[in-house]
């Protein structure tokens, strides 16, 4: 049986989504220890695609063949019992069988998170990035509008990447502020959806946005990095425990 599964984790403590070497935590890792318990033999966690170190997911999405037959509600509370806290299965649903994790997904939604204070926040901080500098926001927010369409994304993702093409569509990319209850301070989330991103893609778009509402960056610089596929002309990668895989697309 094909099984779909919607997870949600903290990865501050993982060397993020992919299975590592020897003794490295990874999610993948773990769901798969917990699946081979339950069906009694080693089996294949597929994601829908790989989180680093220190980035966080609300809506992580994998699949997985079990030769046991047991349901959703049961699936889930059995991997449950089998994992840490800073991981949980918060769905899991039988599919059909040509559905897989990554090859069926149509786009991600990802979350920067920036706690714009003096004081690093400890309901916040294994969440977002402290940054008690001034930022416009106004100014983030004319410049995200550069990054939207489909472009080569070459200066804004890993020197080495095992893909055909860097060639992605951005199709929503918002600037906003509020008020945080938990932090009492303002936050500031950069919310981006595409049909695909590379590997630190969007914390390079992140890192860049920080650095225009700092004042560091200009539009017209923004502008020739993207069009140059140049890395020297895009800001610094963001750290990533600010960074959050909102949700999965199908």
């Amino acid at each position: 049986m094909n099984h779909r599964l919607t997870i949600q984790y903290d990865g501050t403590d993982f060397h993020g989504w992919q299975v590592q070497g020897a003794g490295e935590r990874t999610v993948q890792g773990e769901l798969a220890r917990a699946l081979s318990l339950i069906d009694g033999r080693a089996v294949a966690v597929h994601g829908a695609g790989r989180t680093d170190a220190g980035v966080h997911a609300l809506g992580q999405v994998a699949s997985v063949e079990l030769r046991r037959e047991i349901s959703g509600d049961k699936l889930r509370a059995a991997i449950n019992g089998n994992l840490a806290p800073d991981v949980r299965v918060i769905e899991a649903r039988v599919v059909e069988e040509d559905f897989h994790a990554r090859y069926s997904a149509r786009g991600k939604t990802y979350c920067y998170r920036i706690f714009n204070a003096r004081y690093a926040s400890p309901f916040l901080v294994r969440y977002t990035h402290t940054d008690a500098r001034k930022f416009d926001v106004a100014r983030m927010r004319e410049c995200a509008r550069l990054f939207v369409g489909t472009h080569d994304w070459t200066a804004f993702s890993a020197a080495q990447a095992d893909v055909e093409t860097r060639v992605r569509t951005v199709t929503q990319l918002a600037v906003r502020e509020r008020w945080s209850e938990e932090g009492r301070g303002r936050l500031i989330e950069i919310t981006a959806s595409a049909e695909g991103f590379l590997r630190y893609m969007m914390r390079s778009i992140a890192g860049t946005l920080l650095e225009v509402g700092r004042g560091q960056m200009d539009a017209a610089q923004v502008a020739r990095a993207v069009e140059s596929g140049e890395r020297s002309l895009a800001g610094a990668t963001a750290p990533a425990k600010g960074l959050t895989l909102v949700e999965v697309h199908y």
